[in-house]
C-alpha cells in the first residue's frame, strides 16, 4: 500500500540537518507499517523495538540517556548491529517511555549521525505532563488515514490519480463516470490501513463496517486505558455526540448538546485530549478572512469532525447502501460525510489548516476557509449537483479581495466569481484558481 508520506521520510534521511524523527498519528493509522517499509527499502538494516510491549526495552532508557550506552543495549536486544546512517532506528509506541521521547535530545546534540524514528499516540498528552519533550530537538511528520488519493492507488486506479492531479479539467470532467462511483466507495470504506486492505481483498461492505467498528470499540478502550480517569466519562460522552453535532445544519460544536446544562469548562479537557490523539479535528471560527486567519479565531465557537469518513459513517451507522447508490445518498445525514471528506483531504493531502466563518446574527456560513501563499479561500461544500451558493456569493461581494472555491459533484467550471471544482479533484489545489 503507497503512502505518500513516504517521499517525505527519504527527504527527512537524506537531509543534512536531519534530527531524530516523531512520525505522529492516531493509533491504527499505520505508523508502525510505514517505518518498517520505509526501513525495508531505504536502509541496510533495521533495529525494531515497541516500548509499549517491552519492559526491558522501556528500562534501557530509564538508567541514563547516554546514546552511546543506549545504541550498544539496543544492539544487543534487536540482534542487529547498529550503525550511522546504515541502520534506521525504530522506537515504537514510545508514549509508553517518557524518558525515551526525551532521549531524542541527547540523539540530536550527541548523536545526529544516528537515523532515530519515533513513533507514537498521544504524544501530545505525553508533553503537557512534564516528560521533557525535546522542542527544537526533532523533526515531526504527521501520518493520517488514506486521503482518496491513495484509496485511488491502493485499489489500482493509479491512471485515474494521475488524472485528476492534471490540470487537463476536460478530461477529469470526462472521466467523473468511473471517478464519482470511486468517491462513494471511499465514502464507506474510508483511509483506514486495515480498512482499506480488507476491501481490496474483497470483503463486503458489511465487513467492512464491522472492521470500522472494531476500531471504533478499540478507541473507546484507550480512553480508558490512556486518558485521566477524571475525564474519561466526559471524554466518551463528547466523542459520542459527534455525529449528532454535524447532523445539524449548523455544525457548531454546542456543549448543551452533549449534556443538557453542560459548559465549555466540563468537556475543554477532553476535547483537547481527542484531538491531541488525532482522533478528532477541530475547525475554528473566525471573525473575518483576514490573513493570518489564526489571528481572527473567535476562541469560544468551533466545530468537530473525524479523523475519517468511513468511521463517521460508522459511527452514526449509516448503511454502506445508503452512500453508494446514486445521489441522493450525499444528502443522507445532511451532507455530513461531504463535509468530512473535505475536512481531511485540506488536511492530510493538502496540508492546510481549516477555519469557517459564520454570520453572528443571520444563517450565512462558509464551510471552510484556509490561507495559503496567495491568499485566503473561501469553501463552499455541495453534496450533490445542486451549485446554488447564496453564502458564498454574498461573502465574495462582501470580501472582493478573497478567493472562492466550490466543492460539488458537478464538472470543474470557471465563473466570474468562483471556480466549481469536482469533489474527486479537489485535493488538486491547482485547479482552485
Amino acid at each position: 500500500m503507497d503512502r505518500h508520506l513516504m517521499s517525505e521520510l527519504v527527504r527527512w534521511k537524506e537531509s543534512p540537518r536531519r534530527k531524530p524523527l516523531i512520525l505522529n498519528g492516531a493509533r491504527q493509522v499505520g505508523k508502525t507499517w510505514l517505518l518498517k517499509e520505509f526501513g525495508r527499502e531505504h536502509f541496510d538494516t533495521v533495529a525494531y523495538v515497541s516500548l509499549d510491549g517491552s519492559s526491558v526495552a522501556r528500562d534501557l532508557f530509564e538508567q541514563d540517556l547516554d546514546p552511546a550506552r543506549i545504541i550498544r543495549d539496543l544492539s544487543i536486544l534487536t540482534g542487529v548491529a547498529i550503525r550511522p546512517s546504515s541502520t534506521l532506528i525504530i522506537l515504537d509506541e514510545i508514549q509508553a517511555a517518557p524518558q525515551a521521547i526525551t532521549s531524542l535530545k541527547y540523539f540530536c546534540e550527541n548523536a545526529p549521525e544516528y537515523a532515530v524514528a519515533a513513533a507514537g499516540s498521544l504524544l501530545g498528552m505525553s508533553a503537557t505532563e512534564g516528560t521533557g519533550y525535546p522542542v527544537g530537538k526533532v523533526n515531526t511528520l504527521d501520518l493520517y488515514p488514506l486521503s482518496f488519493r491513495e484509496f485511488l492507488d491502493a485499489t489500482g486506479n493509479v491512471m485515474l490519480r494521475e488524472l485528476v492531479d492534471s490540470v487537463d479539467t476536460v478530461s477529469i470532467n470526462a472521466f467523473s463516470s468511473k471517478l464519482i462511483p470511486l468517491l462513494r466507495r471511499y465514502f464507506v470504506v474510508g483511509g483506514m490501513p486495515a480498512v482499506v486492505a480488507g476491501f481490496i481483498e474483497g470483503e463486503a461492505f458489511s465487513s467492512v463496517r464491522d472492521m470500522q467498528s472494531q476500531i471504533l470499540e478499540d478507541y473507546l478502550r484507550d480512553f480508558a486505558k490512556h486518558a485521566p480517569l477524571r475525564i474519561n466519562p466526559k471524554m466518551v460522552e463528547a466523542w459520542n455526540s459527534i455525529p449528532v453535532h454535524l447532523a445539524k445544519e449548523n455544525k457548531k460544536f454546542m456543549f448543551g448538546q452533549v449534556r443538557e446544562g453542560a459548559r465549555a469548562k466540563d468537556y475543554a479537557e477532553s476535547l483537547t485530549w481527542l484531538a491531541q490523539a488525532g482522533l478528532i479535528h477541530k475547525v475554528p471560527r473566525i471573525t473575518k478572512p483576514g490573513i493570518p486567519l489564526s489571528a481572527y479565531n473567535d476562541n469560544k465557537s468551533f466545530k468537530v469532525l473525524l479523523l475519517d469518513v468511513g468511521l463517521l459513517g460508522a459511527m452514526a451507522g449509516l448503511d454502506p447502501t445508503a452512500v453508494l447508490d446514486g445521489n441522493a445518498a450525499f444528502t443522507e445525514f445532511k451532507g455530513s460525510l461531504t463535509e468530512q471528506y473535505v475536512c481531511q483531504q485540506l488536511i492530510s493531502d493538502c496540508g492546510l489548516a481549516p477555519y469557517y466563518w459564520s454570520a453572528e446574527n443571520s444563517s450565512g456560513e462558509i464551510d471552510f476557509l484556509v490561507q495559503r501563499t496567495n491568499g485566503v479561500y473561501a469553501i463552499e461544500v455541495k453534496a450533490e449537483e445542486n451549485l446554488r451558493a447564496k453564502s458564498l456569493r454574498a461573502f465574495k461581494a462582501a470580501h472582493p479581495e478573497i478567493r472562492s472555491v466550490r466543492f460539488s459533484l458537478s464538472g470543474y467550471r470557471e465563473q466570474d466569481w468562483m471556480r466549481n471544482v469536482p469533489l474527486y479533484a479537489m485535493p488538486n489545489m491547482g485547479l482552485w484558481g
